[in-house]
């Protein structure tokens, strides 16, 4: 194989962002040649912005016949992730998948069987931030030591402001039928995904998770969370819809230094001698150890990582190089939303890995009394807001 043939399997917001690059032929060794959604006027528009020569399918299972297509990117709701994703497995198709890897982990750890069946196709996940150069950098300095032993992690990302015609713009929009959360599962993905990648994965949450607050919808607008680490550092999560203006502030301590990413910069203070063995060391009493500010030389770029994912994705399946954001990981950072979920039901601690079969019952019973908001479907302006 030469050329990845790809189709697009969901028209509407993000389905478009990644046409727009798509079709102007950005990703080397790739070319679209589908669209797919049962929505015709998502269609319509798809033929008017990027014209004709494309095949056009309203029902996914017709895109899996297809013998000349040979990878699918999933941009549809987020209960349909891994259902299509295992479909087109089924079908010999290379995935990449929209975030989240699902709505919950007992159906994306089903996906990930059936991958596992499919040795020689490529299964990702659009864990675009994962490619920028700030975090990347984060990972590198926590997993080196350059911050000694974890202490403490703290993510403050309320600047997802959604106003209510947002959740309007389409009936699945934040239902418990239609979407299966709120900000942690729309918005919050990404973060929830680097916390873990470049932090590791807690052992314990306790979540405290606020549904319908200053918005009509059913599912979470607010949400603190606390969590525990096996070596005893300590993290929060906080994150809303309904704060303007919002903030975006990652702090990572450790035994010997702190990392913080905030305003698109990265800073790094280093002590001099790692707390621990200052503590058992140090008489005078008042002190601390001398700590220097280091200039670290990385720039953030938070908007490339799209294509930069789907190259990523195609250059595995032509010349198989190591995928960044690999499907199997796309379960932790689930895990962990799933689990502020369930705390905050249950209003009690929950262990990782979580009690898969507990939190598909009390997801269940959510929407078991969830309703579809008849509106019109819109789709919208997403510049910026990824």
């Amino acid at each position: 194989m030469e050329t990845v043939n790809i189709a697009i399997i969901g028209v509407g917001n993000i389905g478009n962002l990644h046409a727009s690059y798509l079709s102007e032929n950005n990703i080397q060794g790739a070319k679209l040649v589908a669209f797919c959604d049962k929505n015709p006027q998502k269609l319509a528009a798809a033929k008017e912005r990027f014209g004709t020569d494309y095949r056009f399918f309203t029902d996914p299972k017709d895109v899996m016949k297809d013998s000349e297509i040979d990878a699918v990117i999933i941009a549809t709701p987020h209960y349909d992730h891994p259902v299509l994703a295992m479909e087109a497995l089924q079908a010999n198709k290379h995935v990449l998948s929209e975030k989240p890897a699902g709505v919950y982990t007992k159906k994306v750890r089903q996906m990930l069987e059936v991958a596992k069946e499919h040795p020689e196709l490529t299964v990702s996940l659009m864990y675009n931030q994962r490619m920028n150069p700030v975090y990347q950098k984060a990972k590198k300095l926590v997993e080196s030591g350059e911050i000694g032993e974890l202490r403490r992690t703290n993510w403050i990302i309320t600047n997802w402001y959604r106003s209510q015609s947002y959740y309007n713009s389409g009936g699945w929009r934040a239902t418990w039928a239609g979407e299966g959360g709120g900000v942690l599962l729309n918005q919050d993905p990404h973060q929830l995904d680097l916390w873990q990648w470049i932090c590791g994965m807690p052992s314990r949450v306790m979540g405290f998770a606020y549904f319908g607050k200053h918005r009509e919808v059913e599912v979470e607008t607010e949400v603190t969370a606390y969590v525990e680490y096996a070596n005893g550092a300590t993290g929060v999560f906080v994150t809303t819809t309904t704060e303007t203006p919002g903030t975006n502030r990652f702090e990572i301590v450790g035994s010997k230094g702190k990392i913080v990413i905030e305003n698109d910069l990265l800073q790094f203070w280093q002590n001099r001698v790692d707390e621990k063995e200052w503590n058992a060391t140090y008489t005078g009493g008042f002190g601390q150890p001398e700590v220097w500010q280091i200039q670290i030389p990385v720039e953030f770029d938070g908007a490339s990582g799209h294509p930069k994912i789907v190259q990523n994705f195609v250059n595995n399946i032509l010349f198989k190089e190591p995928l960044v954001a690999p499907a199997s990981e796309g379960i932790l950072g689930l895990s962990i939303s799933n689990a502020i979920h369930l705390s905050a039901w249950k209003e009690k601690w929950v262990n990782l890995p979580i009690d898969e079969d507990d939190f598909l019952s009390e997801l269940n019973q959510r929407i078991d009394y969830s309703k579809e908001k008849e509106v019109d479907e819109i789709i919208l302006d997403t510049k910026n807001t990824y």
